[in-house]
């Protein structure tokens, strides 16, 4: 698979990636149903076979079981992965969630020394906050998650779901690599509000999560009934009533463009992404959406068509339906 630097750092990564938060955790149900663990070992291996080895995973996800998951899958090879892990979303020594958001200098030292050992490694390639703290400062947070990296147990910093002032102020204290959040052809609000022009201008790499729009632009939802009792998606605004018809419409536009080009909806939905210069990593705990997504990074897109994929939600206007609260849950992602 082609590669691509993420970041101005000297992290190479592969142009798409996989995110693993479906593949293990009981937190997970709350949006895919019951994982399982043979599934999720099956996708992370076929995944690595076709080059993709930037895995993108959180202590938050299960608490700690999709981390244990991914150590399974890369015994033996943890010089041919490069593993991205997240703290933030406080758990406590019997691995439970506290509701609470911690990114103070003690819990990040005992949040990176838990992650290595569940991940069953010394040093973790890129680790993120996986939300800002409002009780502490960001200047505290990074202060102890570069003491981290002058140690040699993480290689590169990032953060998830930050505004472009405090992607500053980070940043002024450790350069940073990466910064994950939502983003897509349905979901631009870091265009909108500048912030892609921040990362720009600081050399650092966005890192999309949800980039097929948590399934609306894969092109298979026809109705909002189309979703289990239980999925997480029946209480976002974006997929309920009258707002996931007029979705529905913009969805119908893609599939128009990608009928034409001879792919997939989802397909052209990340070549987008990988043309603006950014990493996606989309989840699937099916080996044939890995193949089907992953092939997206060998998609050209002329300037023509960008331009065009673009005008079917610009810059400006909005999906029917806010996105859910990302600051509030580790559960919105993917």
């Amino acid at each position: 698979m082609k590669t691509t630097k993420l970041g101005n750092q000297g992290l190479q990564v592969p142009v798409i990636g996989l995110g693993c938060m479906s593949l293990a955790g009981s937190d997970t149900q709350y949006i895919y149903g019951k994982s399982d663990e043979k599934d999720g070992l099956a996708v992370i291996d076929r995944a690595l076979e076709l080059g993709c080895n930037f895995l993108d995973t959180a202590d938050a996800y299960g608490p700690l079981q999709n981390e244990r998951l991914l150590a399974k899958a890369i015994k033996g090879r943890r010089d041919k992965v490069v593993i991205a892990t997240k703290f933030g979303f406080e758990i406590n020594d019997q691995g439970e969630f506290t509701g609470k958001v911690n990114g103070k200098k003690d819990y990040i030292k005992q949040a990176a020394e838990r992650s290595l050992k569940s991940l069953g490694t010394d040093f973790i390639d890129l680790y993120y906050m996986h939300r800002p703290d409002p009780a502490t400062p960001i200047e505290e947070s990074m202060e102890a998650m570069a003491a981290l990296v002058k140690e040699g147990k993480v290689r590169y910093l990032g953060l998830s779901e930050v505004s472009a002032e405090l992607i500053r102020r980070a940043h002024a204290v450790h350069p940073l690599t990466a910064i994950e959040t939502e983003y897509s052809l349905f979901e631009r609000t870091l265009d909108d509000d500048g912030t892609t022009y921040v990362l720009t201008e600081l050399g650092i790499g966005l890192v999309p999560y949800s980039p097929l729009g948590r399934g609306f632009l894969t092109g298979e939802l026809k109705s909002p009934d189309d979703f289990d009792a239980n999925d997480a998606r029946r209480h976002l605004e974006r997929f309920q009533g009258e707002n996931f018809y007029k979705n529905l419409e913009l969805v119908k536009a893609l599939r128009g463009i990608a009928e034409q080009k001879q792919v997939t909806a989802s397909q052209l939905a990340l070549a987008w992404i990988v043309a603006k210069g950014h990493v996606p990593i989309p989840g699937t705990r099916k080996v044939k959406y890995v193949e089907e997504n992953l092939a997206a990074a060998n998609i050209t897109l002329t300037a023509e068509e960008i331009a065009k994929l673009e005008s079917i939600l610009p810059l400006g206007h909005r999906q029917a339906g806010s996105r859910s609260d990302a600051k509030a849950t580790p559960k919105d992602e993917e």
